[in-house]
């Protein structure tokens, strides 16, 4: 039995997160939603996300920082890294980190969920026989 992936959504502005979590859920995929880094580090649900969407600027911990905490505890979900205040640089910087998507808001619907099952893609792939 193949459980439904958990897209977990870290952004600081709620109305973001929550238009977010709306469309994720509308392609029937489970959706978690975290107003900042250290609500998802000390969320219970941390060990059943599948993917990761975080902004990257945000208060207390930016998604870098969250990026390399989570990979410090050992979790290697894909990340997809956004932003609305693009710096040179940053694409690099999630690139870097090992990030499966980027993306510049305000961004298209498609291209979040493009970026999703891009990154869901080889997790839902049946090993090689």
């Amino acid at each position: 039995m193949t459980s439904t992936p958990v897209i977990a959504i870290v952004d600081d502005d709620a109305s973001v997160r929550h238009a977010m979590g709306r469309l994720v859920r509308s392609f029937d995929l489970d959706v978690e939603l975290f107003s900042s880094g250290p609500e998802l580090l000390q969320s219970a649900s941390i060990d059943h996300i599948a993917c990761l969407i975080t902004d990257i600027q945000m208060p207390a911990m930016n998604g870098f920082a969250l990026c390399e905490a989570l990979r410090a505890r050992g979790y290697d979900m894909p990340v997809v890294f956004m932003t609305a205040f693009a710096q040179e640089g940053y694409e690099q910087r999630a690139r870097d980190a090992g990030a499966s998507c980027f993306l510049n808001k305000p961004f298209q619907d498609t291209d979040i969920i493009r970026c999703i099952e891009n990154a869901l893609l080889p997790r839902l792939r049946p090993p090689a026989a």
